[in-house]
């Protein structure tokens, strides 16, 4: 079972694991000929696993992605995107604290200084 919290925008679910994501997705892909649409079927499948039907959906269009039969970033290149910002966010930190430090011995090592 997940666990919820209680935050700014009211209850958020905890990350799903990518095991029970993969077994939604193909659920959805295994039954959707039982249902009149994709969207019905997404409808009865996220309710029965505890998910809105708009997450699934995202799920299955990101599995699409994934499998190269819709166009789009695949979930190793999002990863790979957000690992590469956090790094150079990390890296501009750096930057602006020997910049920091560089001034404040320039300061120290100038003769002019009282």
């Amino acid at each position: 079972m997940h666990t919820f919290f209680v935050g700014k925008v009211g209850i958020m679910p905890k990350k799903y694991d990518a095991e029970f994501k993969a077994r939604a997705v193909r659920l959805v892909r295994d039954h959707v000929q039982d249902y009149d649409s994709e969207w019905a079927a997404m409808k009865t499948i996220a309710s029965r696993m505890g998910v809105t039907a708009e997450t699934l959906r995202k799920w299955v269009r990101q599995d699409e992605i994934n499998q190269g039969e819709r166009q789009g970033r695949t979930s190793e290149e999002i990863a790979e995107i957000r690992r590469l910002k956090r790094e150079n966010a990390e890296l501009r930190k750096a930057n602006d604290i020997l910049k920091a430090a560089s001034v404040f011995f320039a300061r120290e090592l100038d003769p002019k200084q009282p």
